[in-house]
């Protein structure tokens, strides 16, 4: 990752923001290094960039947030497992900053955004930090994106209203899924993790997405 020019400022910031997510429960030791080592201002737009490295989502435009660090730690650490990540699936880019944490603990990541502004701020992103094992779709993703498929680790960046039969058909053996279910009365964050044909599904969080939208892609 190319992090020249990110300023010391940032890097006193980013290691104030890690001890916060430590405080908050965060173990992993290879999350909080791709969290430390990340700089998150540069997926804000100027005006919101004193927000940069509080611990709270920011709004990117088109009703859209980046979401809040220790929930980017959260979901990304539960997906970690013993297992390298070999292939992962994104389902709402956004600005970019979920997809470079994964990108640095996995192979290969494929992360797709129906609105393309965002997809394309994504695309300029990752290529300010050199990031290059990200494939970066304009599309639907509520059903996923079977022709990568199986993947190791699907994460679902806004949500539906229950568990899309669709994502668990594309998770490989031991494969987990990590995805917000509710609407706007309260949402849980869920662990679904594959044995065989079976799902085991686990309560991480109560947390607040936006809604999963199905066939709404945005030009």
């Amino acid at each position: 990752m190319n992090l020249d020019g990110i300023g010391v400022t940032s890097r006193r910031t980013r290691e104030r923001l890690v001890d916060k997510l430590k405080d908050k429960g965060i173990r992993n030791a290879n999350v909080l290094d791709v969290m430390r080592a990340t700089p998150r201002h540069i997926f804000i737009d100027e005006a919101f960039s004193h927000l940069s490295y509080d611990d709270i989502p920011v709004n990117i435009g088109y009703k859209q947030t980046i979401s809040q660090p220790y929930v980017v730690a959260r979901m990304t650490e539960a997906v970690l497992d013993a297992a390298p990540l070999m292939r992962v699936l994104e389902i709402g880019t956004g600005c970019g900053y979920q997809t470079a944490i994964i990108a640095q603990l996995a192979e290969e990541v494929y992360s797709i955004e129906r609105i393309k502004p965002l997809h394309d701020k994504a695309v300029a992103n990752l290529e300010t930090l050199g990031i290059e094992n990200v494939h970066l779709i304009h599309g639907d993703g509520s059903l996923g994106y079977p022709d990568k498929s199986p993947y190791d680790a699907i994460i679902v960046t806004a949500a539906p209203m229950g568990i899309p039969n669709e994502l668990l058909a594309q998770l490989a053996q031991n494969g987990r899924l990590v995805i917000p279910v509710g609407g706007t009365a309260g949402q849980e964050l869920r662990l679904i993790t594959r044995k065989k044909d079976q799902f085991i599904s686990r309560l991480l969080d109560h947390v607040r997405f936006v809604p999963l939208l199905k066939g709404q892609v945005k030009n």
